[in-house]
């Protein structure tokens, strides 16, 4: 099963583009820090401005955040990618003619929603500034959070 990486590419690219501010920062240069393809990168910086969170010029090369890193949260950039998209999965492949495997799906989703609410909340705590903070932090040798 392949797992989603569009939050934290999407972090990535917002603190990599703070951290470069005012320089000329092409999307084939902000795909190289992430290890992937420009048009990906396009793609998530079109998401990220629909949502509010990153402005720049159509043809210059100068994204920026819209914001001050503080007055950014996870839950904003994380709704800005995946939409309503919940982190936990329920498997909807299940043999209908097992009480077991329809059950406990429906078992399963209170649950996953009661940890995707407390997530969320978690979420809305943590803002880009305290990822860069944590950042500074393990550049210089002293990562605690």
């Amino acid at each position: 099963m392949k797992y989603s990486t569009r939050l934290s590419d999407a972090v990535h690219l917002l603190l990599f583009v703070h951290l470069n501010q005012g320089q000329p920062l092409s999307s084939e240069a902000i795909a190289k820090s992430i290890c992937t393809n420009p048009s990906y990168v396009r793609q998530m910086m079109a998401k990220l401005k629909a949502a509010g969170l990153l402005h720049g010029t159509r043809g210059l090369a100068q994204p920026a955040l819209s914001r001050e890193a503080a007055q950014i949260t996870l839950l904003e950039v994380y709704r800005a990618v995946e939409g309503k998209k919940p982190l936990l999965h329920l498997d909807t492949h299940t043999n209908p003619d097992c009480g077991v495997g329809v059950n406990i799906q429906y078992a399963l989703q209170t649950y996953f929603d009661h940890i995707q609410g407390k997530v969320e909340t978690e979420m809305q705590q943590i803002s880009l500034q305290d990822v860069l903070d944590t950042y500074y932090q393990r550049l210089n040798g002293t990562d605690s959070i």
